[in-house]
């Protein structure tokens, strides 16, 4: 079984055994995941499968369950993965940023069944859609909005905004109600190419989260657990590289403490997700959790809730490393059979070799070795493409997916098409426009949040430095950005060849959505561009990691 997800049959048959109660009370189970996106096949941390037939355990998700794909799910519009999580009994799922990569009306496809209006079911079997529930609480859509493809979304158009999605749905187990509701992170709109949401309004997660429990708590419902795509991470901002317990709760970030809290004291659990982290914690009296991404982990969350007046008793949680020691299930071996033949006439192919792993592994500065070769490999293909002219070249860290782990007893190892699509698997546009030194300087400057720092990963002969301590846009050490030794100077126009993603302002470069359009040039495709770069290359070394430095 191939399922990056796994529930241990031994989880609930425990639960079961837990569940033997005085009668005033009743015992639900709810076993967690977030951000599976589309993980078909094993990866780091084990596989196993759902399998849960009590009435008393719901299988729920935190968002994400799509988007960002390895080839296998991608290929096909995610659609192997709404079938193995239909089979493996996902129930309820929070709506997540990835979730919507395709467009909202593509989500509506996935929901409702259907063949994709460009390239049809090409397994050649129809697609029957989710059996789950998507939830978002705080996604409205525009008046006038209208799907662009063919398919008609009856009841979406309207003279007010309308939800895009239900905000929560209520569950009857042996006469107890629960309700669950569903929110996404607000900063949707920066971190998504925003042809993606035209239509859409994300509001405070908070505010809606509170006008869904008023609605609950109305209906009669007094165990509430919301199905959030956001989250934090222990030791915070600072967390990277350093290795935190599965249960822990040590330096929660604050961004998350401060979305917590604000919520209603009738909301008993935050099931959260996003920053693929892990944690268990309990924040304002609310049970949290997280369970990192691509089934590595599953979430074992306990409710006992008094029949008399539906509130809950007590409330436990615990994440479980998912193990490899249970037999395959049979009905995703089937899915998987029938889809991974169709992906391997592609994804086989073997496009070029690497001497060493190249991974995210950043070094002090936030630079990683897979990032300087995408990087270089992006500025090579901008710097050949006609009238392009590129000087430099940036990637998002976020944009780059997986790493690509070389075989063991092989020099070189190959890499097929179907890894480099897992490194960079948007499909983003690389473009190429001209902006001002000062405008590069401001850029750098915007790579550090409140709450989060995204080191974009730089081309050969890019190199500057920064001191964490200081300031917000004041961090970036001016006479310490140079191209090719020289220093960038603020009035110069150079030529930055990145993302179509990142030129819309994404994960908050404003600084890039300024520039103007005259003079951009189309270079093709990432994942693409990068085979290519394989094939001329190979084998290709690690990145050097000395473009970026961090003073303090």
């Amino acid at each position: 079984m191939a399922l990056l997800i796994g529930i241990v049959l031994a989880i609930v048959a425990g639960v079961m055994q837990f569940a033997q109660t005085p009668d005033s009370t009743i015992d639900v189970q709810l076993l967690a995941i977030n951000d599976f996106h589309g993980g078909l096949e094993p990866a780091a941390g084990g596989t196993g499968r759902i399998g849960s037939t009590d009435p008393h355990t719901f299988i729920v998700s935190a968002g994400d369950n799509i988007g960002a794909s390895p080839l296998l799910s991608a290929l096909f519009h995610d659609e192997p993965s709404i079938e193995a999580l239909n089979s493996a009994g996902l129930q309820i799922s929070a709506l997540g940023n990835h979730d919507l990569d395709e467009g909202w009306w593509e989500l509506h496809r996935i929901e409702r069944g259907g063949c994709h209006p460009v390239d049809g079911c090409q397994d050649g079997d129809p697609f029957a859609g989710a059996s789950f529930d998507h939830l978002a609480a705080n996604v409205t859509l525009d008046p006038g909005s209208a799907d662009p493809e063919p398919l008609t979304l009856a009841g979406i158009e309207g003279a007010h905004p309308r939800p895009l999605l239900p905000a929560y749905t209520v569950r009857d187990v042996d006469g107890v109600r629960i309700g669950f509701i569903g929110l996404v992170t607000r900063h949707v709109p920066g971190i998504i190419v925003p042809n993606s949401i035209r239509g859409l309004t994300f509001h405070p997660e908070p505010e809606a989260a509170n006008q869904a429990a008023r609605e609950l708590r109305a209906q009669g419902v007094r165990t509430i657990v919301v199905l959030l795509h956001e989250g934090g991470q222990q030791g915070g901002a600072s967390a990277a590289g350093r290795a935190f317990d599965i249960n822990g709760c040590e330096g929660m970030s604050r961004s998350l403490i401060d979305l917590v809290t604000p919520m209603s004291e009738d909301i008993d659990v935050v099931v959260s997700g996003h920053t693929h982290a892990t944690y268990n914690c309990t924040i304002d009296g609310k049970l949290v959790t997280s369970a990192a991404s691509a089934g590595r982990l599953i979430t074992d969350i306990d409710l006992r809730i008094r029949r008399a007046d539906g509130e809950v008793a007590s409330k436990t949680a615990r994440n479980i490393v998912v193990s490899r020691d249970v037999p395959r299930d049979p009905a995703q071996s089937a899915i998987l059979a029938r889809y991974r033949p169709l992906a391997e006439k592609i994804g086989d192919r073997v496009v070029g070799s690497i001497t060493r792993s190249l991974t995210r592994n950043g070094n002090e500065a936030g630079e990683f070795s897979l990032g300087d070769v995408v990087a270089d490999a992006l500025l090579e293909a901008a710097r050949n493409a006609p009238g392009a002219h590129a000087d430099l070249a940036i990637w998002n860290p976020g944009g780059i997916r997986a790493d690509l782990i070389a075989s063991s007893g092989s020099a070189p190892s190959p890499v097929t098409y179907a890894q480099v699509f897992s490194v960079l698997p948007f499909g983003n546009e690389l473009i190429v426009k001209t902006i001002t030194g000062a405008g590069l300087v401001q850029m750098l400057e915007e790579q550090f949040g409140d709450d989060r720092v995204r080191i974009m990963q730089v081309s050969e002969g890019f190199t500057y430095a920064y001191d964490s301590s200081r300031p917000r846009g004041q961090r970036i050490d001016r006479g310490s950005v140079r191209l090719t030794g020289k220093p960038v100077e603020p009035n110069r126009e150079y030529r930055l060849a990145t993302s179509n993603f990142l030129w819309d302002s994404g994960d908050g470069m404003s600084a890039l959505g300024l520039v103007r359009s005259s003079g951009s040039v189309l270079v093709g495709v990432d994942h693409d561009i990068f085979a290519d770069y394989f094939r001329r290359h190979s084998p290709v070394q690690p990145g050097p990691q000395d473009r970026i430095r961090r003073v303090r």
